[in-house]
């Protein structure tokens, strides 16, 4: 039913330190010009993003503000 896998010769696992790949891989590219303008827009628009919803946010956060109308409706204030 199993088939039995095939045996390593002992001999190939001792030199297998010897057997290594003697290809280089191919060298890194650099990065064009308008590569690295573009990477930059992308970095700027997204901490652009960042900060404006940090200043929009903030006053919706800030607990020490009034609220804008009272808690009284109109037709009570004038009783």
């Amino acid at each position: 039913m199993f088939r039995r896998r095939e045996a390593v010769p002992f001999s190939f696992v001792a030199d297998s330190d010897r057997f290594r790949s003697n290809v280089a891989p191919p060298p890194s590219t650099r990065a064009t010009v308008p590569e690295l303008l573009g990477r930059s827009l992308v970095g700027l628009t997204v901490v652009a993003g960042l900060v404006g919803s940090l200043l929009l946010g903030l006053p919706a956060l800030d607990s020490e503000q009034s609220p804008a109308h009272s808690k009284q409706s109109e037709a009570s204030q004038g009783r």
